[in-house]
This record gives structure tokens, C-alpha cells and sequence, in this order.
């Protein structure tokens, strides 16, 4: 993990190597998910699962999987050396302490292809791929914003790193796009999976006056906790309304099915030429959505989501439009600006309107 924290802080150095002509497979396609934990997780991996299975689906193949595949070079090259010997060309990995392994395998069977989410190596074989969450996290933020009754959120999370901290930052700028005065106190639990942790963290932000819990990991736990007491909820990764049925505002969900497929077909086209930086996709095909959807919104609210949505599908709107604040009152997006991707991924500190402590140069 302090690996994790130490490269995401420098994601935009990504460690690619030159990018080749299209890659070409060695055999009809088989597919194979290496999954880091298992596929009844609540969360992440169940995330990854669902995809599989719709793309089973639509391809009309079946599609190999391994669980509780540890983020340890060598155990991630087992899995994949059993997998390429038996005919398997298409690999997908889901975890960014896969990325050395993926890329030690990319350059030992250039004929198979291979894809891992939140990694950071590419190559002319692999691409690492993530999702622009803080879109969703916008939206619920927005819906968030109008039903807190106290004008006080709380969300947890897992590590200070770009990809979690624009989750929260998002939330609370789109809560703050419907109430200015609006406060979301934000914990890490430095984890990314711990029921017993994150429940205790949820118990904390009801007892800091938080009518709204928001949690950014997987587990159920901060749900129930706030469902309990009679509070509003908002989850992520996947639908989790069934944890909070009475309270549950919003889930930000993956739809990683709406990346891998198209990209799928092109290699078994024989046309994919993996980007050297990556892929980073978001609404604008779908990989990033709401579901579980609170029934009671009003009308006017729901005009106002449905235009920001379309606006960050159109590219007109980013939540990280400027002027934009940190935390100390710094400016940190000019007016008329956005911050770009390297600037998403280096984010390090809190906006204006959140408390909680960010450590030292967010790592």
C-alpha cells in the first residue's frame, strides 16, 4: 500500500513504453478476470464481476475468473502464466498493485492483450483503465445537498490519493452547487476494505451531526450504520440501496462492461492500439453512472441533474470548474479554467467547505 500511495502521487508520470502496431492474437479470443478480492465483496470486485458476466453475455462466450488474487508480483504472474497456458489471450486485471506484473507479461507474450483498472503501466499490449468517478460523485453531491436537512455530510474514504480525494471534492462542490453553505466532514479509514472500521467511522460522523453519510469503499457497514438512525445515505461502485432501503439517496456506480466491450471487439478485430497514457473514461459512455435513485426528488432537481450531466457528457462542465478553493482558501482553479487530468490525479488537498484533516501533501 505505501507503494500505491507513493506512484498514484505521480500518476501523470505513467510508465508506458513505445506503443506498437495493433495487437494481433494468437488463437481465437478467450478472456480471463484475475479479481483482487472476492466476487461477493459489496463493492469493487462485485463491480468488475457484473461486468464480466454482461460481457459474457454479449460476446456469447464464457469468461474465466480468479479471486482473491493478492497484489504481489509474483502471485498476479502465476495467475496470468496458468492463464496464457491454457490458450487464454485477453487478460483483465483490477488493481493497481497489479501494474508491474501486467507489464512484465506484456512484454513476455506480446500476442496476448491485456487491460487493468486503476493501474498506471501501459504498453504495446496493455492499458491500464479507470473511470472519471468524480462525475458521479458531482451528481450525488447535488442530491446530497438538497435533502440534508442540518446542511452536514459526511463521507468516508480510503487513502489521500487523487482518485479519492476528487471523489470527495466532488461531492461536496456539487452539494454546494445547490446549498453554498453546505460543510461535508471527510475521514480516511486507510483501508480500502474494513467493515468493522468503516462502520465505526460512519458512528463518528452521525455523532459530528452528519445527516448524510456518503462512503467512497465497499462495505456495507456506514449504511447500515446511518440507516439505523434514521439518516440518508449514499454508496458507490454498485447499487447499494438494498443496505439502506428507507435512507438510500444515490449510488455511484461503475459500468465497466461500457469500456471493456467496445475495446474487447477491437482487439478481436485485430484494430486496438492500447494509448500510452491510458484510458480514463467517464458519462459520456456510461462507465460512470447514479443508481438506486431516491424516487422523491423534486422536478426542478431533477432538471438541474439531468443539465449537469449533460453538460459533463458535452464537455461544457467539470465539477473543477474555477474559481476553485482549497481548503486554506488558496486559489487553485483560475476563473474561466478547469483543472486537467494531471491535476486530477496530483490533487493533494481539500476544497473550501470540507473539514477534516488531508495529511502533508495528501499522501
Amino acid at each position: 500500500m505505501r507503494k500505491l500511495k507513493i506512484l498514484l502521487a505521480a500518476v501523470v508520470a505513467l510508465c508506458a513504453t513505445s506503443v506498437q502496431a495493433a495487437v494481433m492474437l494468437d488463437g481465437d479470443p478467450k478472456i480471463a478476470f484475475i479479481y483482487l478480492g472476492p466476487t461477493n465483496d459489496g463493492g469493487w470486485t462485485e463491480a468488475h464481476d457484473i461486468a464480466r458476466q454482461r460481457l459474457a453475455k454479449a460476446l456469447d462466450m464464457e469468461i474465466a475468473y480468479s479471486e482473491n488474487i493478492p497484489e504481489d508480483t509474483s502471485k498476479v504472474r502465476q495467475a496470468i502464466d496458468l492463464y496464457v497456458k491454457r490458450g487464454y489471450n485477453i487478460i483483465v486485471g483490477t488493481s493497481f498493485g497489479y501494474g508491474d506484473a501486467f507489464l512484465e507479461a506484456a512484454e513476455a507474450y506480446p500476442n496476448v492483450a491485456f487491460m487493468n483498472a486503476a493501474g498506471i503501466t501501459n504498453s504495446g499490449n496493455l492499458e491500464s483503465f479507470y473511470a472519471r468517478t468524480y462525475q458521479g460523485w458531482y451528481l450525488a453531491g447535488m442530491i446530497a445537498g438538497a435533502k440534508s436537512k442540518d446542511g452536514k455530510l459526511g463521507m468516508l474514504a480510503g487513502f489521500p490519493l487523487g482518485l479519492v480525494n476528487w471523489d470527495i471534492n466532488a461531492f461536496a462542490r456539487g452539494a454546494q452547487e445547490i446549498n453554498p453553505d453546505v460543510e461535508v466532514n471527510a475521514v480516511f479509514a486507510n483501508t480500502w476494505y474494513d467493515p468493522v472500521k468503516e462502520g465505526q467511522i460512519a458512528e463518528a460522523l452521525l455523532d459530528g451531526g452528519a445527516d448524510v453519510i456518503a462512503t467512497d469503499l465497499s462495505a456495507a457497514s456506514a449504511l447500515n450504520a446511518a440507516e439505523k438512525r434514521g439518516k440518508m445515505t449514499v454508496g458507490f461502485q454498485i447499487d447499494m440501496s438494498r443496505h439502506a432501503p428507507q435512507g438510500h439517496l444515490a449510488s455511484v456506480i461503475f459500468n465497466w462492461d461500457a469500456h471493456l466491450l467496445p475495446t474487447i471487439n477491437n482487439i478481436i478485430a485485430g484494430t486496438w492500439e492500447p494509448s500510452e497514457w491510458g484510458a480514463f473514461v467517464g458519462v459520456e459512455i456510461d462507465a460512470v453512472a447514479l443508481a438506486g435513485v431516491t424516487s422523491d426528488l423534486p422536478d426542478d432537481l431533477k432538471s438541474k441533474i439531468a443539465n449537469a450531466l449533460q453538460q459533463m457528457k458535452d464537455g461544457t462542465l467539470t465539477p473543477f470548474d474555477g474559481p476553485l478553493y482549497n481548503q486554506k482558501g488558496e486559489l487553485v482553479v483560475e476563473e474561466g479554467k478547469s483543472l486537467d487530468d494531471a491535476g486530477l490525479w496530483n490533487m493533494t488537498y481539500f476544497i473550501q467547505g470540507i473539514t477534516g484533516t488531508m495529511p502533508e501533501g495528501g499522501s
